[in-house]
Parts: structure tokens; sequence; C-alpha cells
């Protein structure tokens, strides 16, 4: 690994961010970054965190038009309150702070802990849940379903919401409403390897894949001999539809692992946008890369979230951050 040693993994990666990305201001001590600009007036802010390990995902999505703050845990461990007090506070305007948390059950319970102590200290908190996985209802980590790659739509539509200048209960309906139109499904060709233990977190023989696993190793539905990107899409994409079935237009979102090649992930893309075309699903943006991962991961996740008008403008809507960028 290119580390120096296992401790110092999270505060060395937020020392080489502060460096590359004067925009934000990057607390390595307390484990928060912000957009430099912050409190926006006017503006309501988002806040968002978890583990480390699944980057860009969040420190990589703060900016104009998504979050104001992230919060990154140790690898795999959830952030704690007192990080997400400490950033409600570097970005609240008076207008209120959106938590969107992915349901993990330490998150979960961080958050809402986080959430009581900044109401006592003045912060008005609204908070959304993203759990978007069909591959499993339970798993080692949550009480029902994971949340993974619609945490990106959700940030990126509800963060361009709050960059209009809407009202904090109706920045956190288009949250709920974005998590409420999107599903996801992932699938590992290889284990991940987390620095602390410095070899795979899961048995994965050579020649198997692991379909429906999660962001941290999770197991999934099954088990199988490889299979061909056809017809992993197939399988997954079949998966996601089952359980959304969109009447209307849908964004995509074809998703790496970290350790997958964006060749790979285009030539992915195109069979998962085969099988929708097949499905009768209109595909109205499609977004291809690594933007959810699981360190190490060879491996690729399908998330669709299906869209109106008014929810694709806002997809369009300008964004500057770290790991998205467009109509700026």
């Amino acid at each position: 690994m290119l580390i120096n040693v296992p401790e110092t993994v999270v505060a060395d990666g937020l020392r080489g961010m502060a460096a590359a990305h004067p925009e934000l201001t990057v607390d390595v001590e307390n484990r928060v970054v912000v957009r430099r600009d912050a409190p926006v007036a006017g503006k309501v802010a988002l806040v968002s965190g978890g583990g480390s390990g699944h980057e860009p995902l969040h420190a990589g999505f703060v900016g104009p038009g998504m979050l104001s703050a992230a919060c990154p845990g140790e690898v795999f461990t959830s952030p704690v309150p007192d990080q997400m007090v400490r950033a409600a506070a570097a970005v609240d305007s008076g207008e209120g702070v959106l938590f969107v948390v992915k349901n993990y059950t330490g998150d979960v319970l961080n958050f809402e802990m986080a959430a009581e102590l900044a109401e006592e200290e003045g912060v008005r908190v609204a908070q959304v849940l993203v759990n978007d996985d069909v591959a499993v209802t339970d798993s080692l980590f949550t009480a029902g379903r994971r949340g993974t790659g619609a945490t990106l739509f959700v940030e990126k539509i509800a963060g361009a919401a709050a960059q209009e200048g809407a009202p904090l209960d109706r920045v956190a309906a288009f949250a709920r409403q974005v998590n409420e139109a999107s599903r996801s499904f992932g699938v590992a060709l290889t284990s991940v390897t987390t620095p602390a233990k410095g070899s795979p977190t899961f048995d994965l023989p050579p020649g198997e894949l692991e379909l429906g696993v999660g962001i941290h190793g999770e197991p999934g539905r099954e088990r199988r001999p490889m299979m061909t990107s056809r017809e992993i899409a197939d399988f997954a994409v079949d998966a996601v539809l089952e359980d959304l079935r969109p009447r209307g237009p849908v964004i995509a979102l074809v998703n790496g692992m970290g350790a997958t090649p964006l060749l790979e992930l285009y030539g992915f893309n195109a069979e998962v946008q085969r099988v929708l075309s097949e499905r009768g699903v209109v595909v109205a943006r499609t977004l291809v890369g690594n933007y959810v991962t699981s360190l190490d991961m060879a491996g690729c996740s399908v998330t669709l979230c299906q869209v109106d008008e008014e929810l694709a403008r806002l997809w369009d809507a300008p964004v500057q951050t770290p790991a998205l960028r467009w109509g700026r």
C-alpha cells in the first residue's frame, strides 16, 4: 500500500487534500472538511460524512452546488458526533443544516446524537437517511437497506436546491424524493483490503464474484463463478429494476469500487445501457467512474434514479467540487 503507517492514513490523506484544494478548509486534527466560503449567507447547509475508504465520498463532494461540509471517520468507521457538531456550526448561516446519512448503524446513531447537540446550540437540523441498496435487507453494518450510490444523487440534487436558496424543508424534501426514487446493486470481483488488516477482509476465491456486495465488503445475495460484463449487467440491472420499476427517465450511475479500470467501467456501462434499452427504460443522464468506492476492491455498482424535469434540472445545475464539477 502507498501509505506510511495504518494509524495515519486518514490524517495523511486529509493533509494532501488540503494541499491540493485551497478552496476547502481542512481541519486535519478534528477531521472536518468545509467550504472555504462557509457559511454562505441565506443558504441552507448540507453536511454528510462516513468512514474513510469510500473516496471521493464524502469530502470530495464539498463545494458550491453540493455539500457544505464533510466529516471523515477512520477507515470504514463512522465519524463521531463532535465532528458533525463542529461541521454544522461552521457552515450554518441561520437557514438550517441538512444531515445526509447513509444507513449504517454507527452513522445513524452518531448523526442523531449530533443533531440533538447541534439543536441545543441553536442550529436547526433536518436529516435524510439514504437506503438505496436492493441487494440485501440487513447486513453486518445496518438494519434495513444499506446506503450506497444514491448518496451521490441526494447530495448533488439537494445541494443544487440549497444553492438556489430553497428553504430547509424543501431541500430535505428533495433529498428524500431522490432517495425514494433510487436503487443500487453492487458486485465484487475481489475482496477489499483495509490498511489496518493488510490482507483481504473476506475470502473470495479467484474465479468467483460476489453479487450484491456492500461497500464495506458485507456479503451479498450469492457467489457465482466469474461472469462476463454482459451477464453481470443483466443480473445487476434487473435486480434494480425489479425493485424500482421506473415509470419515467432515469439517471444512471455506473460506479467503480476502487480498483476497476475506467476502460472496464465504460465497457460495463455499454452493457448497462443495453439492458436498460431492452427493458424500455429511458436514460436521461449517465455518470461513469469511481465515486463511492471501497478502497482497493475490484468491482462495480449500478445506481438508477428516476427523475422528473425538476430533478433533472437540479442534477444539471452547476457544481464545483474536487470530484464532481460541471456548468461553471
